[in-house]
């Protein structure tokens, strides 16, 4: 039975039942591309009987005021010494479990500790929405519904493989378990780490890391390679040569007199010089398994903070946080990306949130008026704009 559906659900279509409407004939919808993925019909009607909409999950979904925290705000509400020291101990109480993930999917420790602690706080915080209707929520909300669908088809497979239980909760989004993956990653992804012959991400700790790092290696982890490092930059560097879309050697930083604070630079791969809160800030080298993290989690602050975490809970120092300018509040930001969007910068949704694309936006608009190109906005930019 497990074989069967996997095998269909790596080759069905995404869903394609009509979002909006009445949900009574949704459910109706979804319950039919269920039963063509290949979940017996007995077990679909199962799947979908008594489920509802949740309209906690919408609130949710439209108010993500975290993300609008600076990454030292961010940072330093997250990491304290306490999760620190948790996560070091769980690290050498699972080092049988950790040893396997490094072993057999070339992921660190530090990366899965990190996300384990921020995502549920090591299994303590799973959340408790029912997974089954916020899923269905979303699915059947048409803001992001071909993203949605196609979970809850996951989730009826997981159901019908005995791996999901209708009074499953999570996350508002439907992320389950000790590390929040989604049911189409648990399907596709997960791993029975402890041999009972089940995936279950809630309550096993050794199926929620050893199916976390073998998600992060089907996105392109890279065995035995860093992801971030804590740097220090000369007197009179060029701004803008940060930021992401810029990329060189480690030589060649190197020749830049970019010095790392903990440990050498990593020899022969590409990086970038990432600036979270402008060059007054810390600043960090980041290697292409930082870029992996966005699969995880598309939030920058929230990915820059798992990867610098992680590079503590092995042993690096802490941030020098330097003294940055303030940041802009979100009426500030707003009016700022809408300026951008009017200069013809793809700055994506105008939402109060420095994101990537506005970030690239205010790096190019600060070299053609000459300020420091550091990606870091300003009132004075704002001014200037």
């Amino acid at each position: 039975m497990r074989a069967a559906l996997l095998a269909l659900a790596l080759a069905a279509p995404a869903a394609a039942a009509p979002c909006g409407g009445d949900f009574g004939e949704f459910l109706s919808a979804m319950q039919a591309e269920a039963v063509a993925a290949g979940v017996p019909p007995e077990t679909a009607a199962a799947f979908f009987k008594g489920a509802r909409q949740d309209p906690k999950v919408l609130k949710a979904d439209r108010a993500q005021g975290v993300f609008r925290k600076t990454f030292l705000d961010f940072s330093q509400s997250l990491i304290s010494k306490q999760r620190l020291a948790t996560a070091r101990a769980k690290s050498d109480a699972l080092n049988d479990i950790f040893t396997r993930a490094e072993t057999e999917y070339g992921v660190s420790r530090g990366i899965l500790l990190a996300f384990w602690a921020f995502e549920t706080d090591f299994g303590q915080v799973q959340g408790n929405f029912n997974t089954r209707n916020a899923l269905l929520t979303l699915a059947h909300d048409c803001r992001r519904p071909e993203i949605f669908q196609p979970q809850v088809l996951a989730a009826a497979r997981l159901y019908a493989m005995d791996d999901f239980a209708l009074d499953t909760t999570g996350a508002w989004a439907g992320e389950i378990g000790m590390v929040q993956m989604l049911p189409k990653d648990i399907l596709e992804r997960g791993v029975d780490g402890d041999g009972d012959g089940l995936i279950l991400l809630k309550t096993s700790e050794a199926d929620a890391i050893l199916s976390g790092a073998r998600m992060l290696q089907h996105h392109g982890w890279r065995a035995g390679e860093p992801w971030l490092a804590e740097v220090t930059l000369p007197e009179g560097f060029d701004w803008a040569l940060t930021g992401l879309d810029t990329e060189k050697p480690s030589e060649d930083w190197a020749a830049l007199a970019v010095t790392p604070r903990n440990g050498p630079l990593a020899p022969g791969l590409v990086g970038s010089i990432l600036l979270p809160q402008g060059r007054k800030g810390p600043a960090f080298l980041v290697y292409p398994n930082y870029r992996v993290l966005f699969e995880w989690n598309k939030s920058f602050v929230y990915v820059t903070t798992a990867a610098y975490f992680a590079t503590r809970i092995e042993g690096a120092k802490p941030y020098a946080a330097g003294n940055p300018d303030p940041a802009l509040n979100p009426e500030q930001m707003t009016a700022l990306q809408e300026k951008l969007a009017a200069l013809g910068h793809d700055v994506g949704k105008i939402d109060g949130i420095l994101g990537a694309g506005t970030r690239a936006a205010v790096q190019k608009e600060q070299t053609r008026l000459g300020l420091p190109a550091d990606g870091w906005p300003t009132p004075a930019l704002l001014d200037a704009l």
